[in-house]
């Protein structure tokens, strides 16, 4: 799978059973009208449960300076506060941080779940996105990140 090349996100929960943060590439549009979209969740671990009991997210999509928080957000060896505090967050409808300086946010309602082998699928209608036209997607394949650069016409 690592020669499948992703968006690098993080996605974001925050409600009555608390904050959570994890890198993802696990993302997916499934329909725009009404827009709804999809992350995979390990589900080996326990916190990324926090997403179910909370009942949103929201999937900050990282820019190509942005590999340092990717990075943060995947380190098992920080407290979730140590995430947090690496950047400036905001709400917008459900409560799930948002990332200030985040490509586009989606802040999703969870409306469905699937469990598949290791991972929940969850599926999120978009209640919100905030978009920042300027920066460019950081990409990650082949255990490597990229920027993604300019449309090949």
């Amino acid at each position: 799978m690592r020669k499948f090349p992703a968006a690098v996100h993080v996605a974001t929960t925050n409600g009555p059973a608390g904050k959570r943060g994890i890198t993802v590439s696990a993302a997916t549009s499934v329909s725009d009208k009404p827009a709804i979209l999809l992350v995979c969740v390990n589900r080996d671990h326990e916190q990324n449960t926090l997403f179910q009991k909370n009942g949103c997210f929201a999937l900050n999509t990282l820019a190509s300076d942005q590999t340092s928080l990717s990075r943060a957000f995947a380190d098992g060896n920080l407290t979730s506060e140590q995430r947090f505090e690496l950047a400036h967050w905001n709400t917008l409808v459900t409560g799930a941080p948002c990332l200030e300086q985040a490509v586009v946010v989606f802040d999703c309602e969870i409306i469905d779940i699937s469990e598949m082998a290791t991972h929940s699928v969850l599926f999120g209608q978009v209640k919100a996105i905030r978009l920042e036209e300027t920066k460019n997607a950081l990409l990650y394949a082949n255990r490597q990140y990229f920027e993604l650069g300019e449309a090949i016409e």
